[in-house]
């Protein structure tokens, strides 16, 4: 920890990996007397500064890494101390939010997708820091760094971060294809994984029974001497995640960044132990597109599905495709006891007394069945249409859809997190 706060603060040392940051950092709270209080910049860098790190926070649990509200609360005290240049918040961050060694790769990856991600610069040879001058907050938004005269101020990864936030709540229908492309940076981190379940498997443990094959084999080892009683608690696994994506024409707005999410979700496997996510699309017939989505590249996994599906932007038959779902995948164990997520507006052109029906199907065979509609979140939206209206008696959770920060939500109710 030391030593991170040692590079941290721009001193003698070698960067290894982490932000783009050289030399001193005018990102440091050297900004003006206002920013003593808070650590933060000016209110022309980064605006509502501790929105933007709690904010950063909550990118990173949707990454996979555990951190709880202390852990945030130290990492604001963190950046207090150190600044709010780059390489002072990428290390307060390591340092406090991170505590296992596999979360190190995550927290680089949403780090780099939440503050912009830019090439490190080589290693700067081990020399006496120069003597350190207190600059204005003019001199420091526009003082060189060490490099040769390559300015490096804090303003743009802080507008950036603001802008990402901004983003994360837009409505993805009407964004543009540069909004759409950086959305697409911010959804790199994303993980999504099912609510865990008690299997019959065991796992040893500090409390819990007594496991007597580990008990004896300890008390052989000590040739029969007094030992501690071993013991053994039931292991859990996430559930298996099922994702049911509309790409009728009504949702076209959104189909492109629903797959990406869904491709997103098909690779952010965090153990061996955890089902592989599988993927349907519905519209007028039921397309598997799992394996289509196994590449690692996102654009060519979506050029694969635009080929293997028939039915882009065509029709929406609910019923006929969930029954052909229920017949051929979900009776025979695919959704049994699995995390069954529907991501569609509800436009139904077929009969929604069928749709009803196998929504119910549906219902008594998968653990919960979550309905996202990205129309939900509209002012005034009420599900009064004939398929919405058939289905919601049988969706244990209802969510909105259009925004990276409503799939994020949609990512915690589908792991069941606690006021998700």
């Amino acid at each position: 920890m030391a030593d991170g706060r040692m590079r941290g603060r721009g001193g003698s040392g070698t960067d290894r990996g982490g932000p783009d940051a050289a030399g001193p950092d005018p990102g440091r709270a050297e900004a003006g007397p206002d920013c003593a209080a808070t650590g933060l910049a000016g209110p022309g860098a980064w605006g509502d500064g501790v929105a933007v790190l709690v904010g950063f926070a909550r990118t990173l649990r949707e990454a996979g890494v555990p951190a709880d509200g202390e852990r945030v609360q130290t990492f604001l005290g963190a950046v207090d101390a150190l600044g709010t240049g780059r390489r002072e918040v990428y290390w307060a961050g390591r340092v406090t939010l991170c505590g296992r060694a596999e979360d190190l790769a995550h927290y680089d990856r949403a780090f780099a997708a939440y503050f912009g991600d830019r090439t490190a610069p080589p290693p700067r040879p081990r020399t006496a820091p120069p003597p350190r001058v207190r600059p204005t907050a003019h001199a420091a938004a526009e003082a060189p760094g060490d490099d040769g005269g390559r300015t490096a101020p804090a303003v743009p990864a802080a507008a950036r971060a603001a802008a990402a936030e901004v983003l994360r709540h837009r409505d993805i229908a009407g964004l543009t294809a540069a909004e759409r492309a950086e959305l697409h940076r911010l959804r790199t981190a994303f993980a999504l994984r099912g609510e865990q379940r008690r299997t019959a498997r065991l796992r040893p443990a500090r409390r819990g029974a007594v496991d007597p094959r580990r008990t004896v084999r300890e008390l052989l080892r000590g040739g029969g001497e007094p030992a501690a009683l071993r013991r053994r608690t039931p292991a859990h696994k996430p559930r298996r995640v099922v994702l049911l994506l509309d790409v009728s024409g009504s949702m076209s707005p959104y189909a492109d960044v629903l797959l990406r999410f869904a491709h997103a979700a098909r690779h952010a496997r965090t153990s061996g132990a955890a089902p592989a996510t599988e993927v349907f699309t519905l519209g007028t017939r039921l397309t598997r597109v799992t394996r289509q989505l196994s590449h690692r590249d996102p654009d060519a996994a979506l050029a694969a599905v635009g080929t293997a599906v028939p039915d882009w932007s065509g029709g929406t038959r609910l019923g006929e495709t969930l029954r052909a779902f229920l017949d051929r995948w979900g009776q025979r164990g695919l959704a049994r006891g699995a995390v069954v997520v529907v991501l569609s507006d509800g436009w139904e052109r077929g009969d929604t007394t069928l749709l009803g029906g196998q929504a119910r199907r549906l219902h008594r065979l998968a653990h919960r069945v979550v309905w996202a509609n990205p129309r939900k979140a509209r002012p005034g939206y009420e599900p009064l249409a004939g398929g919405m209206a058939a289905v919601l008696p049988h969706v244990d959770a209802f969510v909105a859809g259009h925004s990276l920060a409503a799939l994020e939500r949609l990512a915690a109710v589908v792991r069941g997190a606690a006021g998700a």
